[in-house]
């Protein structure tokens, strides 16, 4: 079965790191030159050093598999980069990154939402409850007080952590959101984090269920991060 399964599995990789590509090229359009030219690049100067010191046979591969390495890891900051600048600005942006965290975080975007589009999405891991913010941000504040409120009825002595997401003073850019979570101190062990995962379904079935706004709530973020995995 995992032998039959192997091709299928390379099949969706590079599928999503076509999409990928093809999700880069929209607002890098040069994006296949400039990795063509990292490639070519490193490639050319292993083959010159090889030539020099009469080791071009032994040169040449390290600078292909080099030229390989360089070349992933700039199309992988050009993909998170793009997919990036395509959420920015929409509705359900900072649930779109959050989405991106690895395992041991548990994302549940929209707990709050309001008809002028504000939302608070929950974050709990380690550090406790993270409530993230995004909307206009004087009405958004409130809304984030008034969840901190209920949560911290349910927390049971969990710490409870407010962030904005946005680009104002004091606001958390999308782009470094998921990475200011991961930095927040830890506070609890896995056993209380399942414990208060538990309380927090009672508070989540008692509130009324509100969508997120409607409008395009881009998912290539995630996806553009597990093609990059993949590689």
């Amino acid at each position: 079965m995992a032998k039959n399964d192997a091709p299928a599995e390379k099949t969706s990789r590079l599928k999503q790191i076509r999409s990928a590509y093809q999700l880069t090229k929209k607002s890098d359009p040069r994006i296949g030159l400039v990795l063509a030219g990292i490639f070519l690049g490193v490639v050319a100067i292993f083959v010159v050093v090889g030539l020099i010191i009469g080791q071009p046979l032994v040169l040449i591969p390290l600078g292909v598999a080099l030229g390989l390495l360089a070349t992933t890891i700039i199309f992988g900051r050009r993909v998170e980069k793009a997919a990036y600048s395509q959420i920015e600005g929409q509705a359900g942006a900072a649930a779109s990154a959050l989405q991106t965290l690895r395992r041991g975080w548990n994302v549940t975007p929209a707990v709050a939402v309001t008809k002028n589009a504000d939302i608070v999405h929950r974050v709990v891991g380690r550090p406790g409850i993270v409530l993230v913010g995004e909307g206009q941000a004087s009405r958004v504040k409130n809304l984030l007080a008034a969840e901190r409120k209920k949560h911290t009825r349910v927390a049971g002595g969990a710490p409870v952590i407010e962030i904005m997401a946005g680009q104002g003073e004091g606001e958390i850019d999308i782009r470094k959101l998921t990475k200011h979570v991961m930095k927040l101190p830890a506070a609890l062990q896995p056993s209380e984090i399942t414990d208060l995962l538990q309380r927090l379904k009672a508070l989540d079935a008692v509130r009324p269920q509100v969508p997120m706004p409607k409008g395009p709530v881009p998912t290539s973020l995630k996806g553009a991060r597990q093609a990059m995995k993949g590689r």
